[in-house]
């Protein structure tokens, strides 16, 4: 590479690279573009340095906190690394001068009742009676009953609930893996009445998404989503339990695994077959993704506390018995 390359053509050469060798780039190549046509569009030149690095970390994430700071830090470290292979006065930012940027913060874990208020305020959305509080409504429940990640919600099409609405199919998600999610009948009357309304604003077949933005007729975009869950959480002021400053739709993801975890500590069945299952369930290729949870939600730990101390207590009296 020579000094005149633009930052942009060295991230492309770079993403190149990494296909050839069989990765799989999603949001880490959309961030390192997004750094690229930064650092070009601000007069960047010449080699990286930990300037221009932490500027976008920080400018670019203007009001997220410093976790998401140090991840954005972090996905540049491998370019940073393929740069410094072609031009040694290449500098990154030494350690972690945002903190670690790898570290998991407790979720919040909404309550019956806050499930219940999320789906009513977004049934009142506008226009009433039009597809928009339809989407949301389903959406949103489809998300706490099943326990999917928004992104999969949102790529899922037509063709992808069977015809009995028993079962989705979640195709290519996390690491390309797809998998089949049963669901509960009442999740399958839920999706029968969203479709019925759904075919008034688009064509139905196989391939057509199954969320549809009312105004563009287009499947419904992230952007969009989070934008309404705003508007929808705004009205109910509930309080941010956890981590994070404030409530969020993944939440909805970490509540279902939770809640399911709660039921089966105070069943006192096997958790480890039961963990196997969940894992499996909501797309974890690491089953220490589940056992987090364990850890992260004071709920949880309680359970997992009074099992302990009852098993403590049973062993203590064959010992001394």
């Amino acid at each position: 590479m020579s000094g005149c390359d633009t930052m942009l053509s060295r991230a492309e050469a770079y993403l190149s690279e990494r296909r050839s060798l069989g990765f799989v780039l999603s949001t880490a190549s959309k961030l390192t573009m997004a750094f690229a046509r930064f650092a070009d569009a601000n007069g960047h030149d010449g080699a990286l340095t930990p300037a221009i690095v932490l500027r976008w970390a920080r400018e670019q994430a203007l009001h997220a906190d410093p976790f998401t700071w140090a991840g954005r830090v972090n996905v540049l470290r491998p370019f940073a690394r393929f740069l410094a292979e072609h031009d040694p006065t290449t500098v990154f930012p030494e350690g972690n001068p945002f903190g670690r940027g790898n570290r998991r913060v407790a979720p919040h874990i909404y309550t019956p009742a806050e499930i219940e208020a999320l789906l009513d305020a977004a049934s009142r959305l506008g226009p009433l009676g039009g597809l928009t509080p339809a989407t949301f409504t389903t959406l949103l429940g489809l998300l706490a009953s099943t326990g999917l990640r928004i992104s999969e919600a949102l790529r899922l099409t037509c063709g992808d609930i069977d015809p009995d609405q028993t079962q989705l199919i979640v195709r290519h998600s996390k690491f390309d893996r797809s998998r089949l999610v049963p669901m509960h009948p009442t999740v399958g009357t839920a999706l029968r009445s969203y479709l019925s309304i759904r075919a008034k604003y688009g064509a139905m077949d196989a391939a057509a998404p199954l969320f549809l933005s009312e105004y563009s007729g287009r499947a419904l975009r992230y952007d969009t989503a989070r934008t309404t869950f705003s508007k929808v959480t705004s009205e109910l002021r509930i309080e941010a339990r956890g981590g994070h400053r404030s409530i969020r739709i993944h939440d909805l993801r970490h509540t279902f695994i939770c809640r399911r975890l709660m039921l089966w500590q105070e069943e006192g069945g096997n958790l480890g077959n039961a963990m196997m299952a969940l894992a499996t369930y909501v797309g974890h290729v690491n089953i220490g993704e589940t056992y987090w949870y364990m850890q992260a939600v004071p709920e949880l730990m309680a359970i997992a506390g009074k099992r302990f101390e009852a098993f403590g207590s049973k062993v203590g009296e064959v010992l001394h018995g």
